[in-house]
């Protein structure tokens, strides 16, 4: 087969989109909107930035340069190994997937128990979400059939009947915009999409939708590349249509209810009031399917990359792996868990975004090696620093604060100009010295 023909580039591109959409990229878009009010359309540019512009980036990055390894290998063979194994940590057992659990257990069970014995519950809970998340990933391959076919679609139809209905009946008007969202909206929506991983996600998820493309029968590598950035662009059209019908429902809940504590509560109070009980039932189901989506997609990526640096153990045997590991972490609560990301994506977003930038300006790595080591080392270092900074570490605030952008959150982008300007010098001086040799 020399290409896929339109119905299956739409079926990987839902599967794609699938493997995005989890528990973040409900809650954030709609506690935006929550917040934001009035500026929720100039918030949401900078959401969309980082939460869909850069993920669709990381998909197309990815499949020129032939997988995240090779990509990251431009930076030097040591760190590619260390950047990639962190951000398989992050996405994987670590974070990510066990925050699918925690996440769909708050939204889908907690509402209808009331005061029981949480604990137990989530325990039973967690355990039978990751044996049905453990059993589709076990054939990665077949993925497409079973989230773009089947769970995508009944996802998409629940969130458009909650979108719907608060066309048709508005809780209220957009409210009035609270703190950063009312003095920066475009800076803090930028930094809101951190929290979706999705950027990271991005360089992780195309080992499994070339699996699936491949299934479908394309044989010849450059039209598999191709495949793999058209399902990037079918999925970021998703995402965008989707984050926008969400962080609209969050504003005009927002602007009637007053701000939320997280998009969660916000979800709540709009499907509450659009649909009663019905709505909930319909929340938990919306909250079940997206959670689970990813956590298959995560448990199949992270398996079959952990394959490949210790052959020894099969793809059968690393899921297990990680689903009694994420299992087990999941049942810290997501409270705890959300709190242990928030600095670690602050420490490796801004890198993996520095990455996928410099590998559309610099496409020749070997020529423009001296380009990636030094932008990537002053964004790794800064932005390590940032994090520990508000991790707690309260004595770099001093140091830290005085980098440009600092107060915006930014504090990482002028050291990695200043990286491409040294590495761009020192490649230009590298190539005079060769030519006169």
């Amino acid at each position: 087969m020399d290409k896929l023909s339109v119905q299956k580039r739409i079926l990987i591109g839902l599967t794609l989109f699938s493997m995005f959409f989890g528990a973040g990229n409900l809650i954030f878009p709609p506690f935006l909107g929550s917040l934001a009010g009035t500026s929720t359309w100039t918030a949401m540019i900078g959401f969309g930035i980082t939460a869909i512009g850069f993920p669709v980036l990381g998909v197309v990055a990815v499949a020129r340069a032939g997988g995240f390894f090779y990509l990251a290998e431009r930076v030097h063979p040591r760190f590619a190994f260390v950047f990639t194994l962190l951000n398989y940590l992050s996405i994987g057992p670590c974070l990510a997937i066990p925050r699918t659990a925690s996440t769909s257990f708050e939204m889908a069970v907690v509402p209808f128990l009331g005061s029981g014995n949480l604990q137990v519950a989530q325990i039973f809970y967690s355990a039978a979400f990751f044996v049905i998340a453990f059993v589709v990933a076990l054939n990665p391959d077949k993925l497409t059939e079973r989230l773009g076919k089947v769970l995508t679609p009944v996802l998409l139809v629940l969130i458009v009947v909650i979108f719907a209905g608060s066309l048709i009946k508005p809780p209220g008007l957009y409210g009035t915009p609270i703190k950063e969202y009312a003095s920066g909206p475009l800076v803090k929506g930028f930094l809101d999409g951190y929290l979706t991983m999705d950027t990271i996600a991005a360089l992780n998820f195309g080992i499994v939708i070339s699996l699936n493309i491949k299934g479908m029968g394309v044989k010849k590598d450059s039209v598999v590349v191709g495949e793999t950035i058209n399902a990037g662009f079918v999925a970021g059209g998703i995402l965008l249509l989707v984050y926008g019908a969400l962080a609209h429902v969050g504003a005009v809940t927002g602007g009637a209810f007053g701000p939320a504590q997280n998009g969660a509560q916000t979800l709540n109070q709009a499907v509450s009031f659009l649909y009663g009980k019905t709505g909930l039932v319909m929340l938990a189901v919306v909250f079940f399917i997206a959670c689970l989506n990813t956590c298959i997609g995560l448990i199949s990526c992270c398996s079959k990359y952990f394959c490949t640096i210790v052959p020894g153990i099969g793809y059968r045997t690393w899921a297990v792996i990680f689903a009694l590991s994420s299992f087990v972490i999941s049942n810290v609560g997501l409270t705890k868990i959300l709190q242990i990301s928030v600095p670690v994506l602050s420490a490796i977003y801004p890198v993996a975004i520095v990455l996928i930038l410099l590998s559309f300006g610099f496409q020749d790595g070997k020529r423009w090696r001296s380009v990636y080591v030094w932008s990537i080392s002053f964004t790794g270092v800064i932005s390590v620093l940032l994090s520990l900074e508000q991790a707690g570490v309260t004595v770099l605030h001093q140091i830290m604060s005085k980098l440009p952008i600092y107060a915006a959150g930014l504090g990482w982008i002028v050291p990695a100009l200043v990286g491409v300007v040294v590495g761009v010098v020192l490649a230009m001086l590298n190539k005079s010295e060769s030519s006169k040799a």
